[in-house]
Parts: C-alpha cells; sequence; structure tokens
C-alpha cells in the first residue's frame, strides 16, 4: 500500500523554520495501529491523517474531511500547526478548488480559508483561570528556576498551564531560558497537565509582536514544540483580555520559531493565521 506523504513547515513562509508536521492523505481507512507507527516513524510532534467522510470524495474538489492528530507517543484533541499544514496540503499540492474546507475533528469542526498569502484556520477559543501556586510551584521552579512570575492560569479544556514572566523581562529572556521539559514529568504533581505555556508580554509600542511564548509537553512525547496553534487559543483568549485587543500578532520564540497573526472572535472563537512552506512530497510504502 502506498500512501502520499508531504512535510510542512506550518507559521513560516520559509523552510527549516516555523513547525513542521507530516500529512498523510488516505484514499481508504488505516488500520488503527497504524496511524501511531507511522506517528512514530515520521517522529516530528504531530502527523496529521486526512480522510475522505464518504464515498465519491475528492481531495481537489470535496470541501470536508476528517482529520486526526498523533504525536510520535499518543492521539491529540486538538493540533493547530498541523491542521494549517494539512489544508496547505489540500490548498497548494492538491490545488482543492474550495474557498473554505472543514475538518471533521475530535475539538468539532473546524474550518481553513485561503487569505492572501496566509491560511486562516478556525479555532476554539479557550478561557484560562486563575491558579493556586501551591499546587503547581515546583512544575514551574522546574521550569523557570527563580525568575519572577506575574501570573498562572489553568485551561481545563486543553489541559494547558499558562505561567506569565514578569514584564520585566523581554523577548530574549525567553528566547535565551534554557529549559529541560523532562524534569517537568516528576515535577508535576496533580495529574492534570498536558501542555506548560510560558509567555511575556511584547512591545508596548504598538509595533512588533503583542506577546511572545514558548510551549513544552513531555506529557505527550513533545518536549518542545515550536510553533503551536492549540496554545495559541489558550494564549489568545488570555491576552486579548490582558490587552483588550481582539487584533494581535505573537511570535513563538522556540529555536526555529514562527508567527501567527490573532483575531478573537465574538463567538467564542479564535481566527489564527499563517503561512507554510511545503519541504517534503513522497509516498509511505506500507
Amino acid at each position: 500500500m502506498q500512501i502520499p506523504i508531504f512535510t510542512v513547515d506550518a507559521f513560516t513562509n520559509r523552510p527549516f523554520s516555523g513547525n513542521p508536521a507530516a500529512v498523510c492523505l488516505l484514499e481508504n481507512d488505516l488500520d488503527e495501529d497504524l496511524h501511531q507507527k507511522i506517528a512514530a516513524e515520521m517522529n516530528l510532534s504531530e502527523t496529521a491523517f486526512i480522510r475522505k467522510l464518504k464515498p465519491g470524495d475528492d481531495f481537489t474538489k470535496s470541501s470536508c474531511f476528517g482529520l486526526r492528530w498523533f504525536t510520535p507517543a499518543s492521539e491529540v484533541p486538538l493540533c493547530g500547526h498541523a491542521t494549517l499544514a494539512s489544508a496547505a496540503v489540500l490548498f497548494h499540492v492538491q490545488k482543492n478548488t474550495n474557498s473554505v474546507l472543514t475538518f471533521v475533528t475530535l475539538s468539532g469542526e473546524l474550518k481553513a480559508r485561503q487569505v492572501k498569502d496566509h491560511i486562516v484556520l478556525d479555532l476554539p477559543l479557550y478561557t484560562a483561570y486563575p491558579q493556586e501556586l501551591k499546587e503547581v510551584e515546583e512544575l514551574i521552579k522546574a521550569a523557570v528556576g527563580d525568575m519572577s512570575v506575574q501570573d498562572i492560569r489553568y485551561s481545563p479544556d486543553t489541559k494547558k498551564l499558562l505561567v506569565r514572566l514578569s514584564d520585566t523581562y523581554d523577548r530574549s529572556v525567553l528566547e535565551n531560558l534554557k529549559v529541560n521539559a523532562q524534569h517537568f514529568l516528576s515535577a508535576e504533581k496533580t495529574g492534570k497537565l498536558k501542555g506548560l505555556i510560558l509567555t511575556v508580554k511584547g512591545s508596548s509600542s504598538g509595533k512588533g509582536h503583542d506577546f511572545y511564548s514558548r510551549y513544552f509537553a513531555p506529557w505527550v512525547g513533545v518536549l518542545e514544540d515550536p510553533v503551536t496553534g492549540s496554545a495559541h487559543a489558550v494564549l489568545s483568549s488570555y491576552w486579548s483580555e490582558q490587552l483588550g485587543k481582539k487584533e494581535m500578532l505573537a511570535f513563538q520564540c522556540s529555536r526555529r520559531g514562527g508567527e501567527l497573526k490573532i483575531s478573537v472572535r465574538g463567538d467564542g472563537r479564535v481566527d489564527i493565521a499563517g503561512q507554510s512552506a511545503v519541504v517534503l512530497k513522497g509516498n509511505l510504502t506500507l
């Protein structure tokens, strides 16, 4: 069996930056265990599987597809960058003729549309609630040592902890922070976390990025994710409230780095836009 597979760098317009995802186009149903085996073989933070929902569907002409995401260790309920990568394969490689694509996922229906040279994802907006320090103090110390922390929030929907560092720190401090995410596994005692977001406020001049972040998810086999759409579904809600803004520009300052354009909507959703670069095309032989 041959399965078309692609590697796409998401949230960037150039190869070898942004966040790489593998994307598989499934003409037929795939044995359940093969999804995880392929994701482990690709060994990227996420491998996406696009499947046809009914006989007669076509990757070039249909507008609605099933979509699942797997890390090398497990299936996840939401992945923004691999959704953007999937839309890029359909729009740019398969030359899909629709203006909007709908993906049926574990997080409900997600839509992707082309706007000039960006792909805009329609994602759920997740609220993060105040979190008591004592419960997560050991984890935060493992992440940032004795650095000053300004705010701690928890998103129960996504199981992500948001840690805002003091506004006295700038982007370079976050970028240069040495983090050993493997230590998080023993430091996290609540059993309720799947990801840790570190974030700092951006420029107050109104120019440049509104906020910066890094994201760590050793609980699902990803030590640090380069650019994370699902984390920004939490960050968008938080920073929109903090800054009083609906339109924001964000940068995730991992080693590869990536930029996200954010538009918080009034219906509990958020539009997250990014660019993409298809860097590999081939076939899996099973």
